[in-house]
């Protein structure tokens, strides 16, 4: 699993995964205090969790990660895919775990966990093997759009169906990039995203709690109490932290007011305590580490190191990008987690793992 020829690992990239981390850790702790003291009578119990389930499978999966030469996984890159899959369909059997109507966890011997949340890794190791493999697989309709249709689509039906339709979207979006950085033909490109456009305006339009969303991103202030009260709480707790917030722990809207405070609205408790300094600050660690990687990537000996960087940086950095939007107002609200902030134990090891073999990547130039 080791390779020669290795150089020194990135510690500038490392640095920034564990600092990353560790606010998340730190930033949990506040935003899940009161709601954990209420519900199990235990102020850490989320902080616990998330140490439990989520890092220390994290540190588990980036030491992996770190170690093993990164050629390694483009071997089993089509087991790991065809594997997450099955446990994709898995979440609509009895194994499946039931949530808020959504049947994205399953629960195996005890263990419980998101396969949306695996795919995202899988998925794009398989994609960068494949895609790395041939050159005219960017090039040929029958030989690398069609297959690369089927593929992207078949995942992302099992992924709409849970639902997880911002996952789905946000891995066709990595998906994308990695198509265009392989050389594919613009048509192709152009005509796959108006293809997945309509296909997403569809299903919005179907849906009618998708279609909701939408309806209060433009007019937030038409249902204050219903549709609109999530994004309104949001935006009162990102004002009510000024320039330099309320103080750690001090927030006030996390505990009575706020929907999904460790979840997808945990940047919206940052601004409050930490404010619009804090906030600055947390973005400007993502965008470094985003930056980071998509040197790692330009600076890879091969083509699948390079896909495989840019794919993981893609996507993580889409999701970044997604959560902060919609939280602050910009776009739709979309449930999805801040990476490496936000409470789930599932994506902060699969946020990890990935850190852990972008790491290994960069000790070969």
């Amino acid at each position: 699993m080791s390779h020669r020829n290795s150089a020194n690992p990135d510690y500038f990239f490392i640095s920034l995964t564990f600092i990353l981390v560790i606010f998340g850790l730190v930033m949990l702790t506040s935003a899940s205090s009161d709601i954990a003291k209420l519900r199990f009578g235990d102020s850490y119990y989320y902080l616990k969790h998330q140490l439990v389930y989520g890092f220390t499978l994290g540190i588990l999966g980036f030491t992996l990660g770190f170690f093993a030469y990164y050629r390694f996984w483009e071997k089993l890159s089509l087991v790991l895919l065809i594997i997450n899959i099955i446990l994709l369909g898995l979440v609509f059997t009895p194994f499946g775990i039931n949530v808020k109507g959504a049947e994205r966890w399953l629960n195996i011997g005890g263990l419980i966990f998101q396969p949306g949340e695996i795919i995202k890794l899988s998925f794009l190791i398989y994609l960068s093997a494949w895609l790395g493999k041939n050159q005219i697989r960017h090039l040929s309709f029958f030989k690398g759009l069609l297959p690369f249709l089927i593929l992207v689509g078949a995942v992302s039906f099992l992924l709409v169906l849970e639902p997880a339709t911002t996952t789905a979207v946000l891995l066709f979006g990595a998906s994308m990039i990695l198509y265009f950085m392989g050389g594919a033909k613009m048509k192709f490109i152009i005509g796959t995203v108006l293809l997945a456009l309509i296909g997403l305006v569809t299903i919005i339009y179907l849906t009618p709690y998708r279609l909701q969303r939408v309806i209060s991103y433009i007019n937030p202030q038409e249902d204050e109490l219903g549709s609109g009260y999530h994004i309104n709480q949001a935006l009162i707790a990102i004002g009510s932290g000024g320039i330099t917030g309320v103080g750690y722990g001090n927030s006030t809207t996390k505990i009575k007011y706020l929907p999904e405070p460790i979840g997808d609205s945990i940047f919206a408790v940052i601004a409050e305590e930490l404010g619009f300094v804090g906030g600055i600050a947390i973005i400007g660690i993502f965008l470094m580490f985003v930056w980071r990687g998509l040197l790692i990537a330009k600076n890879s000996r091969d083509n699948f190191g390079q896909l495989l960087v840019t794919g993981f940086i893609s996507l993580m950095g889409l999701q970044i990008f997604v959560n902060i939007g919609a939280i602050s107002g910009l776009m739709p609200l979309t449930g999805v987690p801040l990476p490496f902030i936000s409470y789930g134990g599932t994506a902060l090891a699969v946020f990890m793992t990935m850190c852990g073999i972008i790491v290994n990547v960069s000790k070969y130039k």
